[in-house]
């Protein structure tokens, strides 16, 4: 199937052809069609499906093929809303790379800087908004946002809402949506919480799942090291003294963390950088934009920072730290092996992170393949060995129970 097949106006194809787009991704080939019919939708794709470009090239067509109307200041026709800054503007940019032969207005607020810039444009109407959950009820409570004329709304990462302890932003927002509306709701998994949420939202939607979060792409090779934590630091560095390691892209768990790994590196001599909630908004782009184009080998970050990055070619993503939540795992390592590209995930084990491979492993069915020849080879060997069985146990979950303190750390 080409994207010439699915009913899109001539604008929308050629820009799609200008970012070299033939072929929809699967996500996008099932999603397109039931968001022109303007039917709701029920999303479960992980990150790297192509779930952006599958609602904003429809919401792009859709809002093309309606008659103008004056509106007020203020007033939005779709709202995305979504969990990160990152992930935001990458959104905002999908809109205008998509929508850049169109006479489609959008734009993206956040918080962490002056709300001035984005004040200014939301006193004229805007046809697409991208919002975080509080900045958006920030400026809704004070009068610069108008949801009356609002026809579509999108919630995107529904789950990493949860995770950040959005989840009560967000039920604020949904009581100031007008009844009738399309809503289009996507999210990598669907806990409890998160499937009540949707059932509230939807109206007899179509549901689409693309890749459940239990799998990882072949593409992918993964391996694993047991090293004592002590012996992180040294191992990371002993790992990118392989030149063919073009780029990395390095999680911890902390916001501290990382910012102490990358002074580590930089002593080394290798270009690096951090991004994590700590950061200023022009801190974060700028560390973005420098991995991006090449000026840094290896970005740090945390796993609520990182969920909105999109780099092509990313050869290498590292754990240096496991996360304590199985789901994110599959998450960080489809960083790389994107858009059916081969990639390499490389994970740090200590003694005190057993039980988090344990559950990572049940996760995803298989045992990570061992790499003992390394010089910092744990002292405390950890065993590599869990039950592969046809059904995943449920997955423990300290969604929704958050706490502030522990939020912050990230």
């Amino acid at each position: 199937m080409s994207f010439t097949q699915l009913g899109l106006i001539d604008p929308i194809l050629k820009a799609l052809t200008a970012e070299g787009y033939t072929t929809p991704t699967p996500i996008q080939a099932q999603s397109i069609p039931v968001i022109l019919e303007r039917k709701d939708l029920l999303g479960c794709a992980q990150t790297g499906t192509g779930k952006t470009a599958a609602f904003a090239i429809p919401i792009l067509q859709i809002l093309q093929n309606q008659k103008q109307t004056a509106r007020g200041p203020g007033t939005i026709k779709t709202l995305i809303l979504t969990p990160t800054r990152e992930l935001a503007i990458q959104i905002d940019e999908s809109f205008a790379a998509y929508g850049k032969y169109l006479n489609i207005t959008h734009t993206v607020i956040f918080g962490g800087v002056s709300q001035h810039h984005q004040t200014k444009i939301l006193n004229r109407s805007v046809d697409v908004l991208i919002a975080t959950p509080g900045r958006l009820l920030d400026l809704m409570n004070q009068g610069y946002i108008d949801l009356r004329y609002l026809e579509i709304f999108v919630l995107d990462e529904a789950d990493r809402m949860l995770d950040m302890g959005f989840i009560h932003d967000v039920k604020r927002v949904i009581t100031k949506l007008p009844a009738k509306r399309q809503t289009l709701f996507f999210s990598a998994t669907m806990p409890p919480e998160i499937q009540k949420l949707s059932q509230v939202l939807l109206n007899n939607p179509t549901k689409i799942e693309v890749s459940p979060v239990s799998s990882t792409a072949e593409a992918i090779e993964q391996k694993l090291f047991f090293v004592d934590k002590k012996d992180k630091p040294a191992l990371l560095l002993h790992i990118l003294k392989n030149e063919n390691i073009n780029s990395a892209l390095v999680f911890t768990r902390t916001k501290h963390g990382a910012d102490k790994l990358v002074k580590i590196l930089v002593q080394a001599g290798i270009t690096s950088g951090a991004i994590h909630g700590n950061k200023s908004q022009n801190a974060r782009q700028h560390a973005l934009a420098g991995f991006k184009n090449g000026g840094l080998r290896v970005l740090v970050a945390t796993d609520i920072a990182a969920r909105g990055i999109d780099i092509d070619e990313l050869g290498h993503v590292i754990n240096f730290e496991l996360p304590n939540v199985a789901e994110t795992y599959v998450h960080r390592i489809g960083r790389t092996g994107r858009a059916g590209a081969s990639g390499i995930a490389f994970s740090f084990c200590d003694a005190e992170e057993r039980l988090d491979l344990r559950d990572i492993q049940k996760l995803i069915g298989k045992n990570i393949p061992v790499e003992n020849a390394h010089p910092y080879l744990s002292t405390h060997p950890v065993s590599n060995h869990v039950p592969i069985t046809k059904k995943f146990p449920q997955q423990k979950s300290y969604r929704g129970n958050f706490s502030q303190k522990r939020r912050s750390a990230y």
